[in-house]
């Protein structure tokens, strides 16, 4: 129960950053950043009906080298 609010709080934390147009590092875990996306052209596969996708910014995540290592350490054994 203690560690869900932990949790909740940390990411509390990452959102309220992100809304200010700061990128957040986390060292040995990856970093969150801010893209901007423009406006295109986008097509609905199911029926092939085309509409307009419009510019919005969307979060990203690195994951870090030191993580990747870790990951891939523990999946070969």
């Amino acid at each position: 129960h203690y560690s869900s609010k932990i949790v909740d709080d940390i990411i509390l934390i990452l959102i309220s950053n992100l809304k200010l147009n700061k990128n957040i590092k986390i060292k040995n875990f990856g970093s969150f950043m801010l893209r901007k996306k423009n406006k295109r052209i986008g097509r609905n596969p199911k029926n092939n009906e085309i509409y307009k996708i419009s510019e919005r910014t969307v979060t990203t995540f690195k994951v870090s080298d030191a993580l990747k290592l870790r990951i891939n350490e523990n999946a070969s054994k």
